[in-house]
């Protein structure tokens, strides 16, 4: 039994979940398909700042899960199962 890589999986992820959610965007104006599109965003509304005078550091993140990117990483994770 050869052992599988998790740097692979993660790769594969991340790929699944952009994918799906420009897929996602794509079918938005769909009248059939626009419901790919539906899903939740969390995160911060203004990014943190952090002035040091001489570095100015910005913290912010935003993340949008939506029913395309749900399945392009349970479809990435059906593929990485199959390697």
């Amino acid at each position: 039994m050869k052992s599988k890589n998790g740097w692979v999986l993660l790769i594969m992820l991340l790929s699944g979940i952009v994918l799906g959610g420009f897929i996602g965007m794509l079918t938005e104006n769909v009248s059939g398909l626009n419901w790919l599109n539906y899903g939740q965003g969390f995160g911060l509304e203004t990014p943190i700042v952090l002035d040091l005078g001489l570095l100015v550091l910005t913290f912010g993140l935003t993340i949008h899960i939506s029913i395309a990117s749900i399945i392009g990483v349970v479809l990435a994770i059906i593929i990485y199962r199959k390697l």
